[in-house]
């Protein structure tokens, strides 16, 4: 059985929860540029210029660091993307909205969203990682939600299958990680502003 569980923090000073945080984005850098499978413990405490041993002290395996790593993603996104969908107007400014957001997280969260797109399809097969199949279900179900509340209402093309207009925007939108980097020659608001465009000509009716 995989070993997903956090270990206790400790009680003590802020450097020591400062040092965990620094050993689980470092964890994440790694997991994200090498791949999970092929970063080690070893590797970990290596390039935090510790040994082995004391990284156990702050997480039980490197499982429970991506547990972390990808449980606060998961959870963060999920939850600005149900509160755009709450608060929302109309399901044109909704899903705006939620591209919007997209953009905004690959720029704010490029390394946990290249951990996710790259280690998801693993994970799906792992036990102990339920939570990221069921956390992406939720998101692509408020997706959803917005796309067949644009049918209904007449604001979006009732011919388009929601499930495959999602999949055709989730992969289109989350692909950009590859590529984008943060202080290059789009920002997150102008990467929406353009997609959107083109977006736009194929799904108004």
């Amino acid at each position: 059985m995989t070993d997903t569980g956090v270990a206790p923090r400790r009680r003590g000073t802020a450097s020591g929860s400062s040092r965990r945080a620094e050993l689980l984005t470092l964890a994440g850098e790694m997991f994200a540029t090498k791949g999970f499978s092929q970063t080690t413990v070893r590797d970990i405490a290596d390039a935090a210029g510790i040994l082995s041993g004391s990284l156990y002290h702050h997480f039980r395996s490197k499982e429970a660091m991506l547990t972390e790593l990808l449980s606060e993603f998961l959870d963060g996104l999920n939850a600005r993307f149900t509160e755009i969908v709450e608060t929302g107007v109309d399901p044109k400014a909704d899903l705006d909205g939620l591209i919007a957001e997209s953009f905004r997280t690959i720029h704010n969260e490029r390394l946990a969203v290249a951990l996710y797109q790259n280690e998801a399809s693993f994970l799906a097969t792992v036990e102990g990682f339920e939570f990221v199949a069921e956390r992406s279900r939720d998101n692509e179900a408020l997706w959803i939600q917005v796309i067949e509340a644009g049918q209904s209402s007449g604001v979006f093309q009732a011919s388009l299958d929601p499930a495959l207009t999602y999949r055709f925007i989730r992969d289109g939108v989350w692909s950009t990680v590859s590529w984008y980097r943060p202080g290059g020659r789009h920002t997150p608001e102008t990467l929406s502003e353009q997609y959107l465009k083109l977006l736009h000509a194929g799904i108004l009716a």
